[in-house]
C-alpha cells in the first residue's frame, strides 16, 4: 500500500501550537503513526519572539503521545534580536508537542555562524531550561583550535558549555569550545571546578 504524505506548516508559541495552511490527512489505515507528513516545518516562538525553526523531510505524528518522529532534521536557533545563533542537523529525531522539546540522533552536526562545528551521536533540546545537552562523546572543530569531550550541556549558542572530560586547546590559549569568542575555563561536569585543557 502506497502511504500518502502530505506537505504541511506548522506555527507554534511556547504556549499552544495550531496548524495553518493544508490540514495533512489521515495516514492509510495500517499505519500506526495517525499522520504522515512532508516537508514539516515548524517555528516556536516565546512572548512573538522566533526562539527556533524546525524542518524535517518527513513526520509521523502519534497524537495519543503527543509526538512526532522526524528523518532528515535541521533546527535553527535565533536570538532575542532575530539572529541565527546555531544550526543542527541530524539523521533522525523526535519531537515533543506539548512542551516543544527536541531529541535528536545520528550524525548530528551543529555549525555557529563563526564556522564552529560540534559533531555528535545524540542531542536533547530542552525548551523549557532553554539547554542543549549530549550525554554521548562529542567532538569539535574552530578556527582557533579543536578538541572533545566525553558529554556536555549548553544553551543554544554553544557558548556556555559544561562538559566532562575534556580534551583539546586553542594555540596554547586553553579549552576553547564552538561558539566561544574568547578562550574560558571549561567547567568539569564530573567534579564541579574550573580548569583548562592542556593545549594538544
Amino acid at each position: 500500500m502506497i502511504r500518502r504524505i502530505v506537505p504541511v506548516i506548522f506555527y507554534c508559541t511556547l504556549g499552544a501550537c495550531s496548524q495553518r495552511g493544508i490540514v495533512p490527512k489521515q495516514a492509510a489505515i495500517g499505519d500506526s503513526a495517525d499522520q504522515v507528513m512532508g516537508n514539516m516545518q515548524t517555528s516556536i516562538t516565546d512572548n512573538d519572539v522566533r526562539v527556533l525553526d524546525l524542518q524535517a523531510d518527513t513526520a509521523r505524528v502519534y497524537q495519543a503521545r503527543q509526538v512526532a518522529d522526524l528523518e532528515t532534521v535541521k533546527v535553527i536557533f535565533y536570538d532575542k534580536s532575530g539572529n541565527i545563533t546555531s544550526t543542527v542537523t541530524s539523521k533522525t529525531g523526535s519531537y515533543a508537542i506539548r512542551d516543544k522539546s527536541l531529541d535528536l540522533k545520528g550524525t548530528v552536526v551543529a555549525v555557529t555562524p563563526a564556522g564552529k562545528i560540534l559533531h555528535t551521536e545524540h542531542l536533547v533540546y530542552d525548551r523549557i531550561a532553554n539547554q542543549v545537552r549530549s550525554d554521548v562523546p562529542f567532538t569539535f572543530t574552530a578556527p582557533e583550535g579543536d578538541g572533545s569531550g566525553m558529554s556536555f550541556e549548553s544553551d543554544p549558542t554553544f557558548m556556555n558549555i559544561i562538559t566532562s572530560r575534556p580534551k583539546g586547546g586553542a594555540k596554547g590559549k586553553g579549552f576553547l569550545l564552538p561558539g566561544q569568542d574568547e578562550p574560558k575555563p571549561t567547567v568539569a561536569k564530573d567534579t564541579g571546578t574550573k580548569r583548562k585543557a592542556a593545549p594538544q
